[in-house]
């Protein structure tokens, strides 16, 4: 009897933001629906870093990614894992 060896990890799985907070210094702490949880430097997105903490609550969702009340950018998930060519789940 052949057995196959399973690859443990996130197969097939679309990543999708559930929450985005501000709770670190200096960090985006977003969590994805899947139960991840990343953290990012601020310092990478220098317009959520002009963004004053009173704007940063007031994200909302767009797409695969999010924005926020007062930014004109929209930040899709690949921003935040890295790799767009790689990640892209978007056409």
């Amino acid at each position: 009897m052949k057995s196959e060896k399973i690859v443990e990890g996130y197969w097939d799985v679309t990543p999708e933001i559930k929450t985005i907070s501000f709770a670190v210094r200096g960090r985006i702490r977003i969590e994805l629906k899947d139960g991840r949880i990343l953290f990012v430097p601020v310092s990478a997105f220098p317009s959520i870093k002009r963004l004053s903490m009173k704007d940063r609550k007031k994200w909302y969702r767009f797409g695969n990614g999010f924005s926020f009340d007062n930014c004109n950018e929209v930040f899709h998930i690949e921003q935040i894992l890295g790799n767009f060519l790689h990640y892209r789940h978007e056409a």
